[in-house]
């Protein structure tokens, strides 16, 4: 008598962004991967911004929160300490808001000994990256950047994720690319539907159900209804926000290290700049614990009285700044501020902007400020040495992994997508190894 297929593992991926739709991709065929996803399918911003603008010179825009009533793919939340949070909340989680922009930054993890270059390369030859935007760049554009380069600051065109050398210079990239020209992690989830896994949307992922050390699903749902999922596999790739929350209520606990790059703008009017309608950061430079980027800030534009201006005729720089890994969540509450280390590094961000502002005529009572705001949490539950082979942190069950930025042992202090993206294929061959051995 012929024994019976053997049934093929299950595995339950939560969340679909930059980690959670690679591992999903990887996985499906070795197992039977079922994607939980939170939020709704993604759809990009569909009114156009002048019609927000119009808005707002009637007042009606005056808490970050608001942005959900006309966009709910983007989530917002303020911390203890007022820092204003965004991040997504739908299919390809953040990346459909982010800005596309594939640099590699995974110095801490090569400390430990996690060797991504493989990874790196395999996503370099799966994904349209290129500078090559920077032949379209508009003159305001090309003016920060030769202006950045003569005072010696190394600015580098951002490789960027996309076909962006058919970018409609829309300037809508973090309202989701109404033209498909930017990638987001949606490709990849995709191509793990193509081959054959299940996707769930609007199941926020309570907690693990756990019976001998053992993860044996998850209970997920929404305010009407849960149900039990089972797996015999599980891979959190909430975000550095939410993977810590639900390893919370599954009674696993996280460390106090939370860091979320924080973002601050400095801006001026500036004759007809037009940055507003420019593919966002199109260049950046890099300093000790920040980097400086030209950005348009849509959050501080609509929600900040000082940028009460006509868009074309602001100029911003963003500051992104590499915090101190000291915060935690406790319930839905997070509790983030700037530490002192972190508002003397801003500070000197912010001299730096003034002193570009001065080069190009701009005085110092012309300049404002943008809303500090960040999107890149993560470290709550940090890789150490001894996981450089594991890649699964001490105190999680053997069946349970973690892909996303609670993983980074520090704040990177730039865009995180393709970094987490190739530790998220790192993860999946240990996966693989691990259940064919």
């Amino acid at each position: 008598m012929k024994n019976k297929k053997q049934r093929k593992k299950r595995a339950i991926v939560v969340g679909s962004g930059a980690g959670g739709a690679t591992v999903a991709r990887e996985l499906q065929g070795d197992f039977e991967v079922t994607i939980l996803e939170a939020g709704k399918e993604f759809r990009p911003f569909s009114f156009p911004v002048t019609f927000l603008e119009h808005l707002r010179s009637f007042g009606l825009f005056f808490d970050e929160r608001e942005i959900q009533w006309v966009f709910p793919a983007m989530k917002v939340r303020r911390t203890s300490k007022n820092m204003v949070l965004v991040n997504g909340i739908g299919t390809g989680g953040t990346t459909p808001i982010a800005t596309g922009n594939a640099i590699r930054l995974d110095e801490e993890l090569k400390r430990l000994g996690i060797d991504l270059d493989p990874e790196f390369h395999e996503l370099s030859q799966e994904l349209p990256i290129s500078t090559e935007h920077e032949h379209h760049w508009n003159p305001t554009t090309k003016y920060l950047f030769q202006l950045c380069k003569d005072l010696g600051l190394d600015p580098q065109p951002t490789p960027k994720m996309g076909t962006y050398a058919q970018c409609r210079h829309c300037g809508r990239c973090v309202f989701g690319c109404p033209y498909g020209i930017k990638w987001d992690s949606r490709r990849f989830l995709h191509d793990a539907l193509a081959k054959g896994a299940q996707l769930h949307t609007g199941q926020r992922v309570e907690r693990i159900v756990i019976q001998d050390a053992r993860a044996q699903g998850v209970i997920a749902g929404n305010r009407f209804a849960s149900q039990f999922y089972p797996a015999d596999l599980i891979v959190l790739s909430a975000g550095g926000l939410g993977t810590p929350e639900i390893l919370e209520r599954s009674g696993i606990p996280c460390q106090p290290r939370l860091f979320v790059d924080p973002v601050l703008c400095v801006a001026a009017e500036w004759g007809e700049a037009n940055q507003h309608t420019e593919l966002a950061m199109p260049f950046y430079f890099q300093q000790d614990r920040f980097m400086v980027s030209p950005y348009f800030d849509y959050l501080s534009f609509f929600f900040n009285k000082s940028w009460r201006k006509p868009a074309s005729r602001i100029v911003s720089w963003m500051i992104k700044l590499s915090d101190r890994n000291e915060g935690t969540i406790y319930g839905r509450k997070v509790h983030k501020g700037l530490t002192e280390p972190d508002q003397r590094s801003l500070t000197e961000g912010m001299d730096l902007c003034l002193e570009l502002f001065g080069k190009m005529g701009v005085q110092r009572d012309e300049v404002f400020l943008g809303t500090l705001n960040a999107g890149h949490p993560g470290g709550m539950l940090p890789l150490t040495e001894k996981e450089a082979v594991s890649l699964r942190p001490a105190g999680l069950p053997e069946n349970v992994y973690v892909a996303d930025a609670t993983l980074l042992p520090k704040s990177p202090g730039g865009p995180p997508i393709l970094t987490i993206m190739a530790l998220a294929k790192k993860i999946s061959i240990v996966i693989q190894s691990r259940c064919n051995s």
